[in-house]
């Protein structure tokens, strides 16, 4: 089965850090762009961060923005997500997913999305910030 594959999450103290990985399940996958998403218990799954595969462009939603970085490994074939400042509110799980071209990464990062519109989705790894 062709998905995307997380990894990296754990329990983390308020201010801590975690680096979450993407990996493709086949080194051959295409797409457009990746972008990572979270959801919250009772919450819709959001969109996060987003990076386009053509120039490496990222995009990062507002509450985000600071705090994670999302870099690209060519060799791995991963893209990596660094979570800085860790707070109570980022508790979610974490998914990555391929973001197709007629959405776009600016239109990912806006907030919440359906998730229907993007494929590729992986198990996903919990992230706990708790004291």
């Amino acid at each position: 089965q062709v998905q995307f594959v997380e990894s990296g999450g754990g329990l983390v103290p308020p201010g801590g850090s975690l680096r979450l990985s993407c990996a493709p399940s086949t080194p051959t996958l295409d797409y457009y762009a990746i972008g990572w998403f979270r959801q919250a218990p009772g919450k819709e799954r959001e969109g996060l961060a987003c990076i386009r595969r053509s120039d490496g462009n990222l995009y990062y939603a507002d509450s985000v923005k600071g705090r994670f970085t999302l870099s690209r490994d060519n060799v791995k074939k991963t893209v990596n997500l660094q979570m800085d400042s860790l707070k109570f509110e980022d508790t979610a799980v974490y998914y990555c997913a391929r973001v197709h071209e007629r959405l776009g990464c600016a239109q990912t990062i806006r907030g919440p999305i359906a998730t229907w519109e993007y494929d590729y989705w992986g198990q996903g790894t919990q992230v706990t910030v708790s004291s």
